[in-house]
């Protein structure tokens, strides 16, 4: 029996489970049902964390860092654990991978052939960082010598979403253990499966227990209390923007703790006349269908010259017969169930009031009930969106693709610029100074030319104006947000 057929077999038989892992810690009874989107049925139990289990958490966190159980491990050694970590990962890839397909409804290849390589190539990403970072020598005189070091921040709260659950908790917390902080995990209480795995995992590699920790259940019993104890030095967030205000509050009301927000996203995909089509609807399908559009970089706004729309919308139309909509745990399906039955509803609301505001329906639109939950949308396509309609200004987190037209590069501009939103944008045109023209004028913290793309782990990644601020996960600017800059200046009298 394969690793993923004994997760299925555990889920069926509805005892797959995850709780705190917090060290000398006995936690609360209490469970909550973990429930599959796929079809709606408990599959296990999620321990229902309180603010007891925060504070546990903190305390152990804060013990371990201050004895230098893991700050003050040589950042060789730290790199050799981190690295026996990643070799674990990969045996039980398929395990995790098909535990995030079972809590999330992702579909089982994404997990196994996208998410679960990047999550390891990000944890052995930063494994090899740690000791190839360098302080520097500030340029004085010889009166003086300033070294300029970097020091880890200390506690580190890391909140997780629940549309990507694994490459998510390696986003955040493989650069927050690199740089030395003691890290608790407060993943989505939808999708926390995989982050108790990986957790198991790090402490079999050699990470202290007190260095990580885990703790679960809803953001008003340990999420709030995470984002508001006085002991966490700061909470790096994914997740919406309505959340993220609430983080800034708690900070604001407890120890103005530092808070690194990367929210939602509303990514404009533009089309010029002299785009490759025959390259380009590929990458288009991608960014407005991945992950059945539960993406905060989701390309739902495509915005495309009047003279090449109906040509571009019918080659879209026709690539979305390889786009199944199915049970995530057929490996054929690319696009699964939405999350939970409130966030389909969000969804379906879309559906219903865009052709009411004046939209088209192009392509799509049905609900399949008759598929596990009922909770699969069909990939759809809207025509003649305006900018003022909701579908265009906001987020809908489902696989809805608004379309737009424009005449002119300003006028592109103009509607890709047209939201609260900062995140992300894609651009296709084979013109390569309109290419670097546009790419200067959007205001989005990536923009990916002829192609969806978010970079790779040596890109950073965060956005503008509601999408976020204070930091950017990915790359070596990720260790900034989990780390503190401090002068030694040797006076040479």
């Amino acid at each position: 029996m394969s690793a993923i057929e004994r997760v299925y077999d555990l889920a069926r038989a509805g005892k797959l489970y995850a709780g705190p892992i917090i060290p000398g810690f006995q936690a609360s009874a209490a469970r909550m049902p973990i429930v599959s989107p796929i079809d709606n049925t408990v599959i296990g139990a999620l321990a229902a964390g309180t603010a007891a289990d925060v504070d546990a958490a903190v305390a152990a966190a804060r013990a371990s860092f201050e004895s230098g159980a893991w700050s003050g491990m040589a950042p060789a050694e730290r790199k050799r654990v981190l690295l026996d970590w990643v070799a674990l990962i990969r045996e039980h890839t398929e395990e995790i991978a098909a535990l995030d397909c079972l809590d999330a409804g992702k579909p089982i290849t994404e997990c196994l052939n996208t998410d679960m390589p990047a999550t390891i190539d990000t944890f052995a990403w930063y494994a090899e960082a740690i000791d190839k970072c360098f302080g520097r020598i500030s340029p004085t005189g010889g009166e003086a010598l300033g070294l300029i070091v970097k020091e880890p921040i200390g506690v580190v709260g890391a909140v997780l979403p629940w549309n990507f659950p694994a490459l998510m908790f390696a986003w955040k917390v493989a650069p927050a253990l690199a740089a030395g902080n003691s890290v608790i995990v407060k993943p989505a209480e939808l999708t926390s499966l995989s982050a108790y795995r990986l957790t198991q995992l790090a402490h079999q590699a050699g990470v202290p227990e007190g260095a990580l920790t885990l703790v679960t259940g809803t953001g008003e019993e340990t999420g709030e209390p995470l984002g508001r104890h006085p002991d966490v030095d700061m909470v790096s967030f994914t997740g919406s923007t309505e959340v993220g205000r609430y983080f800034l509050k708690y900070s604001a009301e407890s120890n103005l703790k530092e808070i690194v927000l990367e929210c939602g996203g509303k990514s404009p995909q533009i089309v010029f006349e002299d785009a490759d089509l025959d390259t380009a609807i590929d990458q288009m399908l991608a960014a407005a269908y991945w992950n059945m559009g539960e993406n905060c970089s989701c390309g739902g706004r495509l915005i495309v010259q009047a003279g090449i729309k109906d040509a571009v919308v019918e080659r879209l139309k026709r690539g979305l017969a390889d786009w199944k909509v199915g049970l995530p745990t057929d490996p054929a399906t690319r696009i699964g169930p939405m999350v939970e039955e409130p966030h389909f509803h969000k969804v379906r609301q879309f559906l219903e009031e865009a052709p009411a505001a004046g939209a088209r329906l192009a392509h799509g639109g049905r609900i399949h009930s008759e598929l596990g939950s009922g909770w699969y949308v069909e990939p759809t396509i809207f025509e003649g969106v305006d900018p003022g309609m909701r579908l265009f200004q906001e987020e809908v987190f489902g696989p809805i693709l608004a379309v737009t037209t424009f005449e002119t590069e300003d006028e592109a501009v103009a509607l890709a610029n047209d939201t609260q939103y900062g995140l992300a944008a894609s651009l296709y045109t084979l013109d390569v100074r309109r290419a670097q023209r546009v790419s200067r004028r959007i205001r989005a913290g990536t923009v990916s030319i002829n192609g969806f793309s978010e970079g790779d782990i040596t890109a950073p990644f965060g956005g503008y104006k509601l999408s976020g601020f204070g930091g950017r996960d990915k790359g070596l600017e990720a260790f900034d947000q989990y780390t503190q800059t401090k002068v030694i200046w040797y006076m040479n009298a």
